[in-house]
């Protein structure tokens, strides 16, 4: 086995971790999560301020007490995006990584349903927003064609957002959920999307781009 560098740092864990990432131009930042207690303090956690503060892509792990080994050839990536302007960036991204670690990659988009009481309802369903569903499958082709192509599955889902991907991706047994981030940070930029929410009840690896 080969030696891999070791950086020591001084400081507030999250602030340095962001700042090495950042300065040293790193790609990825690998981190662990906790269930439990911990992982309902999650917001005051190293991890989240990482989340928060880091420039670069941010994969957490399963909760360290669920970790279990998965074979290798079961790669299957989960892509959830919405309709801004950050979808292409998020898409592509997710694209390339799936390319590179020999993954299929599927796409997930969830429509916030007029009652987030009700249960989750996918595309059988045609009562729940079928004219939202139909606009919002027409875009998300769009951006398919220009990012990843046309063979990549698409499912869209109405109810709770953070509820329909989470059980979209237990549906499709995900090894990893793949998500955008605001770029702005702090309370009126990440602290408002739902990355804080994915990571702390997700219970397979988050990526957050």
């Amino acid at each position: 086995m080969g030696l891999y560098p070791r950086i020591l740092a001084s400081g507030d864990a999250a602030t340095e971790i962001a700042r090495v990432a950042r300065e040293d131009r790193f790609d990825l930042i690998i981190m662990p999560t906790h269930s439990g207690i911990f992982r309902q303090m999650l917001l005051g956690s190293t991890t989240a301020k990482v989340i928060n503060d880091a420039d670069c892509p941010v994969l957490t792990s399963r909760h360290a007490q669920t970790i279990a080994p998965r074979p290798l050839e079961h790669r299957e990536w989960l892509c959830a995006i919405g309709l801004s302007s950050n979808s292409e960036r998020v898409l592509r991204f997710a694209s390339q990584a799936a390319a590179q670690a020999r993954s299929k990659l599927s796409i997930i988009h969830a429509v916030q349903g007029g009652d987030p009481d009700l249960p989750i309802q996918l595309d059988l369903r045609e009562e729940v927003l079928s004219g939202v569903r139909l606009e919002a499958r027409r875009r998300i082709a769009e951006l398919q064609q220009q990012t990843v192509g046309a063979d990549v599955a698409v499912r869209v889902a109405v109810g709770s957002v953070k509820e329909a991907l989470l059980e979209a991706a237990l549906e499709a047994d995900a090894d990893v959920l793949m998500i955008g981030r605001r770029h702005e940070r702090g309370a009126h930029g990440r602290m408002r999307d739902l990355t804080y929410a994915m990571v702390r009840d997700s219970p397979f690896p988050v990526l957050s781009v």
